[in-house]
């Protein structure tokens, strides 16, 4: 074997080690400013290319500047600033294409704009694009000294290999930024959301509730938040936790009532694959979703008595296993628990657990319905009014007659009931204000109906009918008789809506009545 074999192959064995050294650093963390620099003590210590350099595009000066440097002292790593254009490095980053100076002493377009070469002769110059498909990030430069020896366009081809993983890296980390800001955005704009100061109320009771709600916002014990369906209970479970020390952690809500009681233990512990047919992979369950942060568990009245018992295990010993599997999952999850049912009578009736009635009920917060604290209903119509006109993108006031009407309204169905009237009322209003007119029938007489209701009892359910088949035809006239649509603006479900019509005899009212 001759001596110039053998310095080939000890060479390729160098670069070989330079590349896998260099992939173990860029692999390791997004450290940039630091991992960059060891990899440029790579290429100078293994493959003696000194004074290794990347410099960066940056886009609000539209100019290149020296971002990471080996073998470059501060000052002159910050008078490396050039042009789009402008010597060697300028002018590969407009191109895209490398460039070789063989002995920068004798090109007229090195610019030593760092003045690290004291000594321009028997150095040479190799620069590279740091390209990813036709997006030039930077350019990687190196100084080599000059000798017949050295066969530069074999570097060229070592530092193109080595400027493609250093673009990879610096758009993975782009991206990696890009990705990080939008959560942390993301993550402000829902804990301002959520804040309790960003929920309206200015009643007494409401104050009451704020002010319970930030001291058990800032300890760890379980909450029950109690009250009517539609007055707001996940809204105030949300603010606490975003108010709490859990607020950068995930929030995971889950209605008991609304998942077959076979598939809510599935929901709320996960399972393991095989644990029964259909489990084809292992799922973690709300509570593993939830690690680190809040689960809200509505409706736990609907939670059957053997749930009741696994549930109680949770909030005692932070422990439970998955269904089929034998190993215990802790946890660190805050337990916000709410319901619109008596909690103590049914712990009398023994359709709830007594043990755990007393480990929910911690810090108990009542919400009041709409109809006591009729001073928020002015507030909770403009903000509603302003939420809607932005989403259809109208302008729509309402008049004091109006606004009137709908105070002395007693909102059975609460704040998600008039949410669901205001929405309602900017659909359909074609002026440029809502009129007493424009309001529901049933909020318009409700005052009059009510002495009228009282006055013939005996009619009671015949009128409670009529005022909810003629909601039902508004509502349905109001969506094309788009059935969907119009059990969302009532409050009610598909299948509740679908039943009343059949009930009040209105299939036929609308020819083009669709169920989607």
């Amino acid at each position: 074997m001759s001596i110039s074999t053998v310095e080939q192959l000890e060479r390729k064995n160098k670069e070989l080690i330079a590349l896998l050294e260099i992939s173990k650093i860029l692999s390791s963390s997004f450290e940039v400013r630091e991992n960059l620099f060891k990899a440029l003590k790579v290429l100078s210590d293994i493959l003696d290319m000194q004074r290794a350099t990347i410099t960066l595009y940056e886009v609000e000066t539209n100019t290149l500047q020296i971002e990471v440097a080996y073998g470059l002292t501060k000052e002159q790593i910050a008078r490396g600033k050039y042009k789009i254009g402008e010597g060697i490095v300028g002018r590969v980053f407009l191109t895209g294409e490398p460039m070789i100076i063989p002995n920068i002493g004798k090109e007229p377009l090195f610019l030593n704009r760092t003045g690290a070469r004291v000594e321009k002769d028997n150095i040479s110059f190799l620069c590279v694009p740091l390209k990813i498909e036709d997006e030039v990030l930077g350019v990687l430069s190196v100084d080599r000294i000059f000798s017949n020896d050295i066969d530069l366009e074999e570097d060229v081809r070592v530092l193109n290999i080595v400027a493609t993983l250093f673009a990879q890296y610096l758009k993975l980390y782009q991206i990696f930024k890009q990705e990080k800001a939008e959560k942390e955005s993301l993550s402000l704009e829902l804990k301002q959301r959520y804040r309790l100061r960003n929920v309206i109320g200015i009643s007494d009771k409401m104050q009451e509730v704020f002010k319970t709600a930030l001291k058990a916002a800032k300890s760890k014990a379980t909450i029950l938040l109690m009250g009517e369906s539609g007055t707001g209970k996940e809204l105030i479970a949300k603010a606490i936790h975003f108010e709490s020390d859990r607020a950068k952690g995930p929030f995971i809500a889950i209605n008991c009532a609304a998942i077959p009681e076979n598939l809510l233990e599935a929901e709320l512990f996960g399972y393991e694959k095989g644990a029964f047919t259909g489990a084809l992979v292992s799922k973690p369950g709300k509570f593993e979703l939830a690690n680190g942060g809040t689960i809200f568990l509505d409706e736990i009245a609907d939670m059957s008595l053997a749930l009741q018992a696994k549930l109680l295990r949770v909030i005692q010993e932070k422990v439970f296993e998955r269904i089929g599997g034998t190993k215990p999952i802790k946890v660190d999850v805050r337990i916000i628990a709410a319901t619109n049912k008596d909690l103590e009578r049914m712990v009398k009736e023994g359709s709830f657990r007594e043990d755990l009635y007393y480990r929910l009920n911690v810090i108990p917060i009542f919400l009041p319905p709409l109809r006591e604290r009729k001073e928020d209903i002015p507030l909770l119509i403009d903000h509603f009014l302003k939420k809607f006109n932005k989403e259809y993108g109208k302008n729509i006031g309402i008049s004091d007659e109006a606004v009137k009407a709908l105070i002395n309204y007693s909102w059975p169905g609460n704040v998600r009931e008039l949410e669901n009237t205001i929405e309602r009322l900017v659909v359909l209003t074609e002026g440029r204000e809502i009129t007493l007119e424009d309001l529901p029938f049933y909020i318009r007489r409700h005052k009059k109906n009510r002495f009228e209701l009282i006055k013939d009892f005996k009619s009671l359910p015949a009128q409670i009918e009529l005022i909810e088949k003629r909601a039902i035809e508004e509502a349905l006239r109001a969506c094309n008789y788009n059935q969907t649509k119009a059990a969302k603006l009532l409050g009610l479900t598909k299948r509740q809506i679908n039943y009343k019509i059949k009930k009040y005899g209105l299939l036929n009212k609308g020819r083009d009545m669709y169920e989607i």
